[in-house]
């Protein structure tokens, strides 16, 4: 990974700071093609896009939860759905991607599901912890294969939408910052060699 900071390599409008550093953070994760973000980075461009109410249900965010949850689960800090990652996903979507990439992300939802009672005879929600897992970490190989012989013009895979979005969630949500991550306030002194010990959480950017 490029270790270029790519926060201060352009400017950015203020008001769309936090999104816009997020989406870049997140994309240099997952390999730099964060769905999404080149829109935010060309400027402060208006979207088509329909409110998240008309393209979510409550059920449909209760689903994304359990999904995002699957990805990064409560351990002994609270989990994804916790930090109410499905509600965050409606909002992205319908602020951020474009008519075909919902279209993607919303087909890809129903394809997880009938995978799911493909696999196990029920769908996702009355799947278990274990044969939600299994399915995931398939889709996750299948995405992952996908992503790197695809064709410059492609569409995004789906499930690679759900994963760059649960990331991008949970760790720009307060529980990612200050409990999965460590944070402190900013400003304060600068200290340019802190104490480190093995399995110590990582700091969170601020945000």
């Amino acid at each position: 990974m490029n270790n270029t900071d790519p926060i201060n390599a352009r400017p950015l409008c203020d008001q769309l700071l936090t999104r816009r550093e997020a989406l870049i953070r997140v994309g240099g994760w997952l390999g730099g093609s964060m769905i999404g973000s080149s829109v935010l980075l060309s400027g402060c461009a208006t979207l088509d896009s329909r409110p998240a109410a008309e393209l979510f249900s409550n059920s449909h965010i209760d689903y994304m939860d359990e999904i995002a949850e699957t990805i990064l689960p409560a351990t002994s800090t609270p989990g994804a759905k916790a930090a109410e990652v499905g509600a965050f996903m409606a909002v992205m979507v319908a602020d951020i991607y474009t008519a075909d990439e919902q279209a993607i992300f919303r087909a890809g939802l129903d394809t997880v599901d009938a995978e799911c009672r493909r696999e196990t005879g029920g769908g996702f929600i009355q799947a278990t912890p274990e044969q939600r897992l299994v399915l995931l970490e398939r889709l996750d190989r299948e995405q992952f294969d996908y992503m790197q012989a695809r064709a410059p013009d492609s569409p995004v895979h789906y499930f690679r939408m759900i994963k760059e979005l649960t990331l991008q969630g949970f760790y720009t949500s307060e529980i990612g910052y200050k409990q999965a991550m460590r944070y402190i306030e900013t400003p304060g002194a600068f200290e340019p060699c802190v104490p480190y010990e093995v399995g110590d959480r990582a700091w969170a950017s601020h945000a």
